[in-house]
């Protein structure tokens, strides 16, 4: 196997535009503001230097501390369902090594990323710098950060088994959630709205995006 080390250099601008056009748009990530942050933003600069040559591929890129950047599709996909206005609010939970806060912050009023992982926060530390409309927030992912509530759009960037009530309730009435579902291990996107009480999730498309186990339910045991 190849050490992605000793990988030629990659022309990454190239690398994008073929993300867009054999990953992104075949697979009705149609949103052009969207598509427009994701050929600009250099994703490369949000995994660790031995994979930047593996940045573009259509896979899970591994991180520290076992998580991962998950595939361009699904993080398309949920931007794209996600109907962004230059008013939102947004709270990104899971937020890694800061890839998606940097797509978001070009698009929306303001970005509160949330990360538990201090090596993931240290590392998008560079990638987000200069970007004064994002706040990084260490914390842990099942909290949110409800100091900044509420928010017109919640974004919890991996697979979930459930979702606290405490994260929904930082969510404005009429505000917005998108997440990735892990049911058994099968994961589809999905997405719902806050209405006054309520607030259900609809799933809307199958595709692979990494679990995160802050969101695990809670095992049972049986005797």
């Amino acid at each position: 196997m190849t050490d992605t080390q000793t990988l030629a250099p990659t022309d990454f601008a190239a690398a994008r535009r073929h993300m867009i056009e054999s990953q992104l748009r075949p697979s009705d990530v149609s949103d052009p503001v969207v598509i427009a942050a994701m050929a600009v933003t250099p994703r490369e600069d949000f995994v660790p230097a031995s994979h930047r040559a593996i940045a573009y591929i259509d896979r899970a890129v591994p991180l520290a501390g076992g998580r991962v950047l998950n595939p361009a599709l699904s993080t398309g996909l949920l931007l794209t369902r996600a109907e962004l206005s230059s008013d939102d609010k947004v709270l990104l939970i899971g937020s890694g090594t800061g890839y998606m806060a940097a797509l978001l912050a070009g698009i929306v009023s303001h970005v509160v990323a949330v990360e538990q992982d201090r090596a993931l926060v240290e590392q998008a530390g560079t990638g987000l710098a200069g970007l004064a409309n994002v706040t990084t927030v260490e914390s842990a992912l099942v909290e949110g950060h409800a100091a900044g509530a509420p928010y017109s759009l919640v974004i919890i960037d991996g697979a979930v088994e459930q979702i606290p009530d405490a994260i929904v309730a930082q969510l404005a009435d009429g505000g917005r959630l998108l997440t990735g579902l892990d049911e058994a291990g099968v994961t589809r996107l999905a997405a719902g709205r806050r209405q006054g009480g309520a607030f259900a999730l609809v799933p809307f498309a199958d595709t692979d995006i990494a679990p995160l186990a802050a969101f695990a339910r809670p095992k049972s045991y049986t005797f």
